[in-house]
């Protein structure tokens, strides 16, 4: 196995600390769904997720995904309709029930006796299941252990003194010979505060790289017409992929 740093992009940007001590509560991102400031949902899913699918599911079936700050994405459906059992973490209720009402799904709602005023999700065939909650506070919960995690849109949202405490969340719920697939963004941190915040190469090494094999397999131009309000003229968006050492 060659070295992670052969792996990773070294492409570099000013002063990347710069975001360090930046801070969302949750109630902000709450907030950001009950106005419906959610630029960072995809309608028709994620196109680097379906150019790699394959790659990901390795044409197993019956896995357990893992969806961290899942918001209402779409393709939570598209590995229940694979057979696949999906269970993510959201702290927006109304994001989790739009995600149902959206897919026509039927479900339930009961609360969480370790996790006081948190709530689980579940449709009624049983194979998606969404907490209501901290991802922070999940682990109380008997969740269990996870073959595939789809993570767009959630380290990329984590504060970023909290991004230690994030991984080794997530790092405590991947079974062993996972698959994790990790989208972040590269653009000039010094002209957007953020979110989504600008997480460096050398930083997902260093958070991930004890117990990951780190493999970029693709970067694309995301800019869009929306991101000049941000300030920035560039975005790239880079997907990787870590699997156990």
């Amino acid at each position: 196995m060659a070295d992670a740093r052969t792996l990773l992009d070294t492409e570099e940007y000013p002063d990347t600390e710069v975001q360090k001590n930046r801070v969302l509560t949750l109630e902000e991102w709450q907030g950001k769904w009950l106005s419906h400031n959610i630029g960072f949902h995809r309608d028709q899913g994620h196109k680097l997720l379906k150019k790699h699918l394959d790659l990901f599911l390795k044409g197993e079936s019956g896995l357990r995904v893992f969806f961290p700050l899942c918001g209402k994405a779409v393709e939570m459906k598209w590995f229940a309709d694979r057979g696949h059992s999906v269970v993510g973490v959201e702290i927006s209720e109304l994001a989790i029930q739009e995600f149902f009402l959206e897919q026509n799904l039927s479900y339930s709602e009961e609360p969480i006796a370790e996790i006081p005023g948190a709530k689980v999700f579940k449709n009624s065939a049983g194979n998606i299941t969404l907490y209501c909650c901290s991802i922070f506070d999940l682990p109380r919960v008997n969740v269990g252990k996870f073959d595939r995690v789809w993570d767009r849109g959630s380290l990329v949202a984590i504060n970023p003194a909290d991004r230690k405490c994030y991984v080794d969340v997530m790092l405590s719920l991947l079974s062993r010979g996972f698959h994790y697939l990790l989208a972040v963004v590269s653009y000039d941190p010094t002209k957007h505060a953020g979110p989504p915040f600008y997480v460096p190469d050398a930083e997902i090494k260093m958070l991930f790289d004890a117990k990951c094999n780190i493999r970029c397999i693709e970067k694309v131009n995301a800019f869009e017409e929306r991101h000049k309000s941000w300030g920035i003229d560039y975005i790239f968006e880079k997907l990787y992929l870590l699997t156990e050492k």
